[in-house]
This record gives C-alpha cells, sequence and structure tokens, in this order.
C-alpha cells in the first residue's frame, strides 16, 4: 500500500529530478523541463545528463549520484532499456516518487512485461510512488506543477482527471482550454505499474482543492481495493467515469493499448452502481456532469421547474424528464397567483412554463424569480431559443441574477448557435451549465439527484446467513481430489443444503426400475431430468418431463429422455436420471448464478429462468458480498418484474423468498472464491415460497 507521504511528494515535490533532460527542443525531456519553468514552479529543478553542462539555464548533473540535493520527485525520459537503472539510483538517493513518461514496457510485450515487473518490485521494496510507465506525467495547478509532456498548463479549477490514455489526456488538456474548463489535478497512470485508480482516487478524495473527480478507465488492477476506495470517496465528492474496452473490439485494443485486460463488462458497471461512481459512455457527457458537479448545489429532490419561450422544446424536455426519474410538478397555489400576474393570459403556467416567444428579459426574471421562491420544485431548468424578440444578453443576465441568490441549482439550455453565443458563454463564466439542447442538461440534473439520493441513503445491511461451511468445503475438496472441474448433481444439492436452500427431495436413478421405486418413495406427481457431465443444460436434449403422476408414466418418460438424449449427443455419458418431487404448480421459474469475475470477485446474477431472459438480455447483476438493499434492486431491476408482482389478476410470487436465495448464494460466493460458477436454475416460487430444483456448480 502506498503511503500517503509518497503520493503527497507526487504531486507536492519540493525538489524534483529530471533524468534524462536534453537542449533538443524536439526530445522529451527538454519538452518537461520547459513545461516545469514556464508554469512557474516554486520548487528546486534539478536537469540530469551526462552530456549537458547547463539545459534552459539550469545546471545539469551527469548522474543522479551527483545532484546537489535529494529530489522529493525523479522523472524519467530515457529509453526503456536505461529505465530501471535510473530508478534504482534515484532510490539510492531517497527519492519518495517517481513518474516515468517512457514507453515500449507491458504493452509491447515479453520483455517490456518483464522489465515492469521489475520496475514494480523495486517501487515496493523501496517505497516509491510510481507512476506510469507510458506516462504523459501530472498536473498540480495548485502549486504551478506541470509535469507533464503535454503543450499546455490548464487553468486553475475544482475538477480533478485521470486517466490511462496519455493521449487522450493531452487532447482533454487541449479541448478544456478552448472550453475554458480548469483543474484541479490531471494525472496520466499510464501502465499503472505502481500508482493505481484506487490510490489516486484516494488522494483525490482528501485533495482540498478538489470538488469533482472524473476519470477514463481501461482496467482496473484490483477491483475489491478499488470498489472500497470509490465507496469511501463517493461519500464525500461526486466520481464521474468512463469504463473503456466495453466491446469486443475496444477490450482488444485496450490490450495492445497498456497491456491490460479491459474485464468483463457487466462486472465493471455493478462495481461502479454499487460504488456510487456516475458512469458515462462519452467525453462530452464527462464534462458536461463534471461542469454542473462543479458548479451547482445538489438537487434535494426530483421536482424540476422549466421555463421556456416556446413550446416545443419545453415538450422535448416533459419527455427527457420521463426518462429521467424527474418529475414536473404543478407549482404551489400562491405561485400560480402571482405567476397570473406576471404572464400573459395565453401562458401555460403548469409546467413547463411557457412565457412565449416574445418574452423579454425581464418576464424570464420574474418567473425565474417566483419559481425560485416555490417550496416544490428543486431545481431550475432554462430554455430560450433564440426568436426575434429575445433579448440573448439581458436574459442571460437575469439569470445570473436569479441563481446568485438561489438555493437550488438553476440550468440553461441556449438552443442555437450564432445568436446564442454571447449568452452562452456569460452563463458559463457565471458556473451557470449552458447546453445547446434540453436533454443534456436533464441528465445532469438526474444524475446530480442520483448523487444526492446516495450520499443520504440507510447505511448499507450486510447479512450473514447460516450455513455448513464445513459440510461445504468437505464435498468440494472431495471432488477436487477426484480431479472433477463439475461436481455431480447429487454433490451439487449437498452444497445447497448446507447453506439452508430449499430443495426438493430428490433421487438419483440409473435405471427405469429404480425410477419407479424413487417415484413411489417420494409420493406421485415427480419429474423426470437427465443427468449427463456432457450435457450442461438439459433443455438442448429437451431431458426434462414433468408432472408424472403414474409408475407407466415415470417408465415412458426414463425411456423418452435417455434414448432423446443418446440419439442428439452420441458422445455424452449418460449418468441416469434424477427423480424429484414436483414444484408448485402455479409458480413462476427464476434463475440465479455467480461467477468469480477475475477483477471484482463473485458476480451474481438474476432473471426470469429460460432463454428467453439471455436472447433480450433481461438480466440484473451485482458484486458480492450483497446488501439488503442490493437484493430488493437486484429482483426489482428486470424489465420482466411484473410478472412476478402479478400482473392482470396473477398472485404475486414471495420476493422475500427470492432475496433469501440471493443473500444465500452472496454467501457462499464470497465464502469459497474457488468455486468458479454455481447456478440454481429453475428456481420456482411462488406466493408460499421457493423451491431450488436444480443447482451446477462448477470450481477451479
Amino acid at each position: 500500500m502506498l503511503s500517503d507521504v509518497n503520493l503527497r511528494a507526487l504531486f507536492n515535490p519540493d525538489t524534483i529530478a529530471v533524468v534524462g533532460a536534453s537542449r533538443k527542443t524536439h526530445k522529451l525531456g527538454h519538452v518537461i523541463l520547459a513545461n516545469l519553468i514556464s508554469a512557474g514552479y516554486k520548487g528546486k529543478l534539478m536537469p540530469v545528463n551526462p552530456a549537458e553542462g547547463e539545459i534552459l539555464g539550469l545546471a545539469a548533473s551527469p548522474s543522479v549520484k551527483d545532484l546537489p540535493h535529494p529530489p522529493d520527485l525523479g522523472i524519467i525520459v530515457l529509453p526503456r532499456e536505461q529505465v530501471l537503472a535510473a530508478m534504482e539510483e534515484l532510490a539510492d538517493a531517497g527519492v519518495s516518487a517517481v513518474s516515468v513518461i517512457t514507453a515500449g514496457f507491458r504493452e509491447t510485450g515479453r520483455d517490456g512485461f518483464e522489465l515492469e515487473m521489475e520496475m514494480a518490485d523495486l517501487a515496493r521494496r523501496r517505497d516509491i510512488a510510481l507512476l506510469g510507465p507510458n506516462s504523459l506525467g501530472l498536473v498540480n495547478t495548485a502549486n504551478c506543477l506541470n509535469a507533464t509532456i503535454a503543450q499546455a498548463m490548464p487553468a486553475k479549477g475544482s475538477i480533478a482527471f485521470f486517466s490511462q490514455s496519455g493521449a487522450l489526456c493531452s487532447a482533454i488538456l487541449d479541448w478544456a482550454d478552448g472550453e475554458g474548463i480548469g483543474f484541479s489535478k490531471f494525472v496520466s497512470l499510464g501502465n499503472k505499474a505502481g500508482v493505481s485508480e484506487a490510490d489516486i482516487l484516494e488522494f483525490l478524495g482528501d485533495d482540498p482543492n478538489t470538488s469533482v473527480i472524473i476519470g477514463y478507465l481501461e482496467s482496473v488492477d484490483d477491483g475489491r481495493k478499488f470498489m472500497t476506495k470509490a465507496r469511501a470517496v463517493t461519500e464525500k465528492k461526486p466520481v464521474i467515469m468512463i469504463k473503456a474496452g466495453t466491446t469486443q473490439a475496444g477490450a482488444r485494443a485496450t490490450s495492445s493499448h497498456t497491456g491490460s485486460l479491459a474485464g468483463n463488462v457487466v462486472a465493471s458497471t455493478a462495481a461502479f452502481r454499487q460504488a456510487g461512481i456516475i458512469q458515462v459512455d462519452d467525453l462530452e457527457s464527462l464534462f458536461n456532469l463534471a461542469r454542473a458537479f462543479a458548479s451547482q448545489p445538489l438537487p434535494q429532490g426530483h421536482n424540476l421547474t422549466v421555463v421556456t419561450n416556446s413550446g416545443g422544446p419545453g415538450i422535448l424536455a416533459a419527455d427527457a424528464c420521463e426518462g429521467a426519474n424527474l418529475n414536473l410538478p404543478r407549482p404551489s397555489r400562491e405561485t400560480l397567483k402571482q405567476l397570473g400576474e406576471i404572464l400573459p393570459p395565453f401562458a401555460a403556467v403548469y409546467n413547463p412554463i411557457d412565457i412565449i416567444g416574445d418574452a423579454p428579459a425581464e418576464r424570464y426574471r420574474a418567473t425565474l424569480e417566483a419559481m425560485a421562491k416555490d417550496s416544490i420544485t428543486n431545481a431550475i431548468l432554462v430554455l430560450l431559443t433564440p426568436t426575434a424578440s429575445a433579448q440573448i444578453r439581458e436574459t442571460a443576465q437575469a439569470i445570473i441574477d436569479v441563481a446568485a441568490h438561489c438555493d437550488k441549482p438553476v440550468f440553461a439550455s441556449f438552443m442555437g448557435d450564432a445568436r446564442i453565443g454571447p449568452g452562452r458563454d456569460m452563463l458559463l463564466k457565471a458556473g451557470i451549465p449552458c447546453y445547446s439542447y434540453p436533454e443534456p442538461a436533464i441528465r445532469a440534473i438526474s444524475a446530480m439527484h442520483a448523487h444526492y439520493r446516495w450520499k443520504n441513503r440507510p447505511w448499507p445491511v450486510e447479512v450473514c446467513f447460516r450455513r455448513d461451511k464445513g459440510k461445504a468445503a468437505r464435498t468440494i475438496e472431495n471432488a477436487r481430489k477426484l480431479g472433477l472441474s463439475e461436481l455431480p448433481f447429487a454433490d451439487a444439492m449437498e452444497i445447497a443444503a448446507a447453506y439452508e436452500l430449499p430443495v426438493p427431495e430428490t433421487r438419483l436413478v440409473r435405471t427405469s426400475d429404480q425410477a419407479v421405486r424413487a417415484a413411489k418413495k417420494l409420493g406421485y406427481p415427480v419429474a423426470l431430468k437427465l443427468v449427463s457431465p456432457h450435457i450442461p443444460s438439459r433443455f438442448d436434449v429437451d431431458g426434462v418431463a414433468l408432472n408424472l403422476a403414474t409408475p407407466r408414466d415415470v417408465r415412458d418418460a426414463w425411456l423418452d429422455i435417455t434414448n432423446r438424449a443418446q440419439r442428439k449427443r452420441p458422445d455424452a455419458y449418460i449418468a441416469g436420471c434424477l427423480v424429484q418431487t414436483m414444484g408448485p404448480v402455479k409458480a413462476r421459474d427464476v434463475a440465479v448464478r455467480f461467477t468469480q469475475d477475475p477483477q471484482f470477485g463473485p458476480l451474481v446474477s438474476f432473471c426470469l429462468a429460460g432463454p428467453s431472459a439471455e436472447v433480450l438480455e433481461d438480466i440484473s447483476y451485482r458484486l458480492a458480498p450483497l446488501t439488503l438493499q442490493d437484493v430488493q434492486d437486484i429482483v426489482r431491476e428486470i424489465k420482466s418484474f411484473p410478472l412476478l408482482r402479478g400482473v392482470r389478476g396473477g398472485e404475486p410470487v414471495n420476493l422475500a423468498a427470492i432475496e433469501d436465495i440471493l443473500l444465500s448464494m452472496s454467501q457462499m460466493a464470497t465464502d469459497f472464491p474457488e468455486i468458479r460458477e454455481a447456478e440454481l436454475n429453475p428456481v420456482l416460487v411462488d406466493a408460499e415460497g421457493a423451491m431450488v430444483t436444480d443447482v451446477r456448480v462448477t470450481i477451479r
């Protein structure tokens, strides 16, 4: 674990050694030293180059050993083969942090990977905060530190940005300069051989100059650590992130870019949600939200008031609110009376408030002042279209004046380009987010309200269910001794019973005569299910027969199932069939599953049973361990939840029984990382309870 002292040395060094500094202006060693000087860095700068006596007016030391002072931060801009030796010299000199700009490590293949691992090991042993390699560097505007190879020093601001992509950092710095967006910190993580996204999150969470954290991630090295740190940070300030590599093509590009694995998309999405991170899909949304969070207070409710000079944009805003979980309430009676006195008689006052296309700035001002005092509304969105009579600058000033004395967030959407430009610039300069269309404004308001709910949510309650962990461990160990990767059904059922999952009475039979005797002992009606280690899904061979009420039914079903399986899968070994007591007649079939994600750990999923859930992607996910809130959300999140709640006179199922099964599976996944995958499918659930009729467990 990196010490806070070393991270502080990375961002707030008193002395910096630039190893590989150069007089040649096209060399990165020259660029980074020039950036440090031009940004106004006040500490001691020490260039290192054996061939040059003076660089940019600074005396150069021939080697790290000859430095006049021990450096707090060492910046290495050398050929790949010389980097490790330079790191060792800096470590001997007592450096606390090292930033490696040089590329050509794990992203290039085995040799580069092995060299990077040696650097990472050195950093761990010598307690050095290692940024990179393959990094653009970092910026701290609070102390005028521009230790990057980018061309521009960003303006000061309260937004902190970190990224795995150095080239993306360069583009964003240039774009932010044009948009007037300032930063508190700016970090290019590179290959993350030392300092990780979790370390940066923790540091920025305690940074007094940062109010909003945004980031671009291609991979997460330690998912559990990342979630723990992120959850603590989002309690204090918003974290907004893009996760790249969410498609097969993107995952391949990620691997070739930084040598990292992009990981499971649904696992990272679940991790972000459970850690309180706001995930976006594109850079425009990233900065739209960052600007909103940095400049406006959080809306403390979901009631939005829209003020517009045109009915069409107001309708678009209303449609967008429907999908963003925002409400457009009627103003209070007192406010309606006040609006009736302010607005023309044909104005619409019931929200969206249409103040008509000829509205001058003063009509906007009076309407906004009335809505700012209305206790029903939690946020205000002002829409303006550049009609012939629109007063662009004056309306912008009216919004600025009202917002200055309003404790609610105020947003604007000035629709157009050339004519509305001056008004938009005025609003942005005053810290009021202004968008070209209503939809991004409403998405920003929705995200801010979601973050308000996250910060004020009830404390999560984790549940530890009763289970016979020892019995489950013995069952798994016996399977491993036999060299099995998939547990036999009987063993899987034993594990289910050890976790007190509701399972029916079951018998494994080898012949039709045994099946008849088992059915008689269990009691009719029964179900018959094929057992084969080579056929993971019985539905592929129609290997299930239900509601068998007589011995003849059982014999006929046995012959049908086994003959059909041998015909369709002649390569498969048929171990026999299971005879089970029948579950509830009017039950719904659901499926519960978990898999071990390499980055984030156990990923639990829930859906209705059957292929339709996978085809329609109607599956919800959470990472274990699950809280009470998690299991409630995961059940209600699927689109087909109304079928469980009961539609068209149907009886609702016992949701608590499903939630108990999810909690038990979460406990199993947490207890046994060696279980690669476990699936309960189907689980029959009705108004009375639930029954797990089939269990599948595979181990590492």
